[in-house]
């Protein structure tokens, strides 16, 4: 079961899904009678027949309800917790994305196509990721608020920032600074050095090794990676010009692999030292 409660879990489907259907009423009169968003879309919504033919347009509008009060179903059980335990929490989370991802796109596809679809199933992702991040956050505060009762120590701070701050120095000059530095010292014909060696060279070993001590010594930390994306992207734009774009890209996805590795260093050793 995905819920230990099934009867509160019963009681929140039921008023899902009489939200969803109110949800879907609304939607229909908002943006069906208000071409704000665009006649096609608004046509969608006045009459969403999720592409059935005419003759069984009727049923396209029964599916589009259905599919509406699922959602609201899905959305209804969300608010309660799933599990005490990490493992079960993250499977019956993932679980009830599935859910969510299936009947959204579904939706989605039936109305406006494989774009449609895609649209949602974005939507869907950061509306999902923003809700368990602001619960997340609850949670640690609540942690930190025991610890301090108890006179324990602080554990680490909220996604490593503090931790992180040290690296910062370090990306700093990698990505800011070193560039800078390069194209001062690059011949006036061929940029040799900040076109080529540092960003497909200095930049990824430098983001991914820094990654990688940050997350051997603190574990996962998702603030670095991503300023390091920043910084790349503010010298692109002080020291270069758009078709350096790539080099944020670089900065994320090296800092990110990096941290990743870290992380799992610091776990084999945590383990090695605890079996």
């Amino acid at each position: 079961m995905l819920f230990d409660d099934t009867k509160q879990a019963q009681r929140r489907i039921t008023l899902g899904i009489l939200a969803g259907i109110a949800v879907h009423f609304l939607l229909m009169y908002v943006l069906g009678t208000r071409a704000f968003l665009g006649p096609e879309v608004s046509a969608v919504f006045s009459y969403p027949t999720c592409s059935f033919p005419a003759p069984f347009a009727c049923w396209g509008i029964l599916l589009s309800y259905l599919l509406f009060a699922l959602l609201g179903a899905e959305i209804g059980v969300s608010t309660l917790p799933f599990a005490d335990c990490g493992r079960t929490l993250v499977l019956r989370t993932l679980a009830h994305f599935a859910l969510m991802a299936a009947t959204v796109a579904l939706w989605g596809g039936l109305n406006f196509g494989g774009a449609g679809a895609a649209f949602c199933l974005i939507l869907l992702a950061s509306i999902y990721v923003l809700v368990w991040l602001g619960r997340w956050v609850g949670w640690y505060v609540e942690v930190a608020a025991i610890r301090a009762k108890l006179g324990l120590a602080p554990g680490p701070s909220l996604l490593h920032w503090r931790e992180t701050l040290p690296y910062l120095v370090f990306a700093l000059g990698l990505c800011l600074g070193l560039p800078a530095l390069l194209r001062l010292l690059d011949p006036q014909d061929v940029p040799v050095l900040s076109g080529v060696y540092f960003p497909f060279l200095l930049l990824p070993i430098g983001t991914f090794c820094s990654g990688v001590s940050l997350g051997h010594r603190h574990g996962f930390s998702p603030l670095y990676p991503a300023a390091c994306a920043l910084l790349s992207v503010a010298a692109v734009f002080l020291l270069f010009n758009g078709s350096a774009l790539f080099h944020g890209g670089i900065s994320l996805v090296c800092a990110l692999m990096g941290n990743g590795v870290g992380t799992l260093l610091k776990k084999r050793a945590t383990r090695e030292k605890n079996p």
